[in-house]
């Protein structure tokens, strides 16, 4: 879907854009589906912060999103596709043959009144949810699971995509957004096709008023702040921080590694690709 521009009345207008969400059928979620949603402020569950400069925003509510797929064999109709305020996709609200209701990630391609299944015997097909043993080399998924019943955890973001590079006998090899190749067990599932709302990454948000929107607040400059505060703080005059660039606590940034994971090391091929 297009990004649509403003004239610009405002210099705020010249240069924001927002997405065309002409692909919305529903403007109101599905209450059985839907809980409020408690503001942290970037607070964890000691009541200390955890994330510097977050706070206010608009109210939202969560959607409870099916994130397992674990209905197999029972089909589906796409009810609605509908806005998240929680996530950067759409989402899909699907009515069971059962008379269950459920959201998922809308995929590119799925329309309303379309059906889609879950389970090892399903089509490959947009929108169907399968275990990676029984997808061809070559498609392109997303919703990927990292351990069997858990639930996707990867390529869930707006135009998110993995591409199924091929199958050992225990591992399938995926290629992820990142440009990294990871090995999953065959077992896990994933959803064929790649997540909707692809424009969103092309969206600009042109003032500070949408910043706080979002919940993000004003981020300031190590090298504006005392020597006490950070570690670019203080000095004589305007200063560009006099050393290499690291956060309050001193940990290197800007490239510098800071996985640490030997568990899994072996289920990475090759790192992600270099963006700069």
């Amino acid at each position: 879907m297009p990004v649509k521009g403003f004239r610009p009345i405002t210099p705020a207008r010249r240069y924001m854009t927002v997405e065309d969400r002409s692909d919305v059928t529903k403007q109101t979620p599905e209450r059985s589906l839907t809980e409020g949603k408690k503001r942290q402020g970037g607070r964890n569950n000691y009541g200390k912060l955890a994330m510097r400069f977050r706070g206010g925003g608009a109210k939202r509510a969560l959607r409870d999103i099916d994130f397992k797929r674990d209905k197999h064999g029972v089909e589906a109709s796409v009810a609605a596709i509908e806005y998240d305020p929680n996530r950067s996709a759409r989402i899909a609200l699907l009515n069971y043959t059962d008379g269950e209701k459920r959201y998922i990630v809308a995929p590119v391609g799925l329309k309303v009144g379309q059906t889609v299944v879950s389970g090892p015997n399903a089509d490959i097909l947009v929108g169907n949810a399968l275990p990676l043993k029984n997808i061809p080399p070559g498609t392109i998924v997303h919703c990927i699971e990292l351990r069997p019943g858990k639930g996707a955890q990867m390529a869930r973001s707006a135009g998110a995509q993995a591409s199924l590079v091929s199958r050992e006998t225990e591992y399938a090899l995926l290629k992820l957004p990142s440009g990294e190749v990871r090995r999953v067990r065959v077992e896990c599932q994933a959803t064929i096709g790649q997540v909707g709302n692809v424009d969103h990454e092309n969206v600009t948000l042109g003032k500070a008023g949408r910043q706080r929107h979002l919940g993000r607040k004003p981020h300031n400059r190590g090298v504006a702040m005392n020597p006490i505060d950070h570690p670019h703080g203080g000095g004589e005059g305007r200063t560009s921080g006099g050393r290499h660039p690291v956060t309050p606590w001193g940990q290197p940034t800007r490239g510098f590694k800071t996985r640490n994971n030997k568990r899994t090391d072996r289920m990475i091929v090759s790192r992600k690709k270099k963006t700069r």
